[in-house]
């Protein structure tokens, strides 16, 4: 691994950001004083926010080479916030994490180790605990996971967890559309149609215990299904491509 690009996509994330950065620092520089990577950067997504987190990413850009914003004009969602992620990482590995650090980072070594030794080119990983989330959103996620692999034939145990690491090459084949939360699905559906090898590992989870997640509202659910629909069709056409590795 040359070297690997850590973003965060942020909407009103105050609470959390200093924390995030310096938890991407901290594993980035282990990895870099081992010899795992080369170089690495961490890629701040200010989607609109409305409090200070847009001024306190600047703040940490100016005080560190290494870490670059990009600042949505207006709110983007999570889909608008990884694809400006994805196609703006500068490293040819990208690991992308929500900001209130839903795993322990120092995972991202072992991803990167697997990666190396499976030939994968995205490492996924899944909670192996999800009830401190609550009842409705561990039923949403089950539904949602069952119904992508019954339509898509996708056997990942967790879509929507935020810990996926993908070779940027995955991105000269894989053209997200998805302005939702319906663009993690999308990446890894994509991917394996195109012929991309997919790994995926268990981890401890870390409820949000500040702030608030809308990833269970009815909106976002609706979003979802309306993005699925409408891309049906042309991800069930897409064909396997030649492999270069």
């Amino acid at each position: 691994m040359e070297g690997i690009t850590v973003f965060y996509p942020m909407y009103n994330e105050e609470l959390y950001i200093r924390r995030a950065v310096e938890a991407a620092q901290e594993i980035c520089e282990l990895m870099l004083r081992v010899g795992e990577i080369r170089d690495y950067e961490i890629l701040l997504i200010d989607d609109a926010s409305k409090d200070e987190t847009g001024r306190i990413a600047d703040e940490l850009a100016r005080e560190d080479k290494r870490i670059h914003v990009i600042h949505h004009q207006t709110n983007r969602g999570l889909g608008g916030s990884l694809k400006t992620g994805f196609y703006n990482a500068q490293m040819d590995t990208i690991l992308y994490s929500d900001t209130d650090l839903p795993f322990d980072m120092m995972e991202i070594k072992k991803a990167s180790r697997r990666m190396r030794y499976y030939e994968a080119d995205i490492v996924a990983a899944f909670r192996y605990d999800r009830t401190g989330e609550g009842l409705r959103r561990l039923i949403y996620s089950y539904v949602y996971n069952t119904l992508i692999k019954l339509l898509f034939h996708l056997r990942i145990k967790d879509v929507n967890f935020s810990f996926k690491l993908v070779r940027k090459e995955v991105f000269e084949y894989v053209h997200l559309e998805s302005e939702g939360s319906f663009i993690d699905a999308e990446l890894l559906i994509k991917a394996q149609k195109y012929g991309f090898k997919i790994i995926q590992f268990g981890t401890n989870y870390f409820p949000r215990t500040r702030g608030i997640s809308t990833l269970s509202s009815s909106n976002v659910i609706i979003k979802i299904l309306k993005e699925m629909s409408s891309m049906y069709k042309q991800i069930k056409s897409i064909q396997p491509v030649v492999k270069r590795r």
